[in-house]
């Protein structure tokens, strides 16, 4: 009996430390709470984050342990990629916005256009009038295709009353990047130096990559199984982030 309670507590204890190995390591899964990144990523989305693709910190260790500084491993942050990072206000809250500014770089936005060195941000209008969330409410927004400097496109949508019309410029520091949210007039990030700024390169945790379950909190609890077709979006499972 004595035997099978030690050889059960090898095995619970074998298992954790595979899963921190691989949380820490590989991927860690991360749930969306909010509406700063629609049309892209909806509240209820749960997706895998690679921790491997810009190397490791502190911060890719549950609790940040103060152990070393800097990146081990580190490579190269692409304009346009979803990131999951530590907020540099307490460096301990978790965002994902995309990348919009490197280390040198100006943004500024100028009669709701964004502007990267200077040079406006091309986007096509896709849809007008869509209804996009924010928070506990919604507004109604137009949808744009934007194409960043390196040829990146993505979706981004502008409230069409009452969006941000102009910014300061912002110089992004040396190793800092310069982030946004895709539901640009709902979204806390890098413009607002006070809560977020600028984010230092430590602060990086990993590139979202696909989207593994969502559910939609507005038609219940998964627990309600008799809902759970309108509960669950199927049709976003196993979604490839871009």
């Amino acid at each position: 009996m004595k035997n099978k309670i030690i050889e059960n507590i090898k095995t619970i204890f074998y298992a954790l430390f595979i899963a921190l190995i691989i949380r820490s390591l590989l991927f860690q899964p991360f749930y969306i709470p909010s509406s700063s990144m629609e049309p892209n990523l909806l509240v209820g989305d749960r997706l895998f984050v690679s921790k491997y693709t810009y190397g490791y910190s502190r911060h890719s260790l549950p609790f940040s342990p103060n152990i070393f500084d800097g990146r081990v491993f580190s490579k190269k942050l692409f304009r346009g990629d979803i990131i999951v990072f530590k907020t540099p206000a307490d460096n301990r809250t978790d965002y994902i916005k995309r990348l919009i500014g490197l280390p040198g770089d100006t943004i500024q936005i100028i009669n709701e256009e964004l502007y990267i060195n200077n040079k406006i941000v091309s986007k096509k209008l896709i849809e007008s009038n869509l209804e996009i969330n924010c928070g506990q409410e919604s507004f109604k927004a137009n949808l744009f295709r934007e194409t960043l400097p390196n040829g990146t496109k993505h979706n981004s949508v502008y409230r069409m009353v009452g969006a941000m019309k102009n910014t300061d410029k912002y110089t992004v520091p040396k190793n800092k990047y310069f982030f946004m949210g895709d539901n640009r007039d709902c979204s806390k990030d890098s413009r607002f130096l006070s809560s977020v700024g600028y984010v230092s390169n430590d602060n990086i945790i990993g590139k979202a990559r696909v989207i593994f379950f969502s559910t939609d909190k507005k038609q219940g609890s998964i627990f309600k199984f008799w809902k759970l077709n309108k509960i669950v979006r199927w049709d976003r499972m196993f979604n490839k982030i871009k």
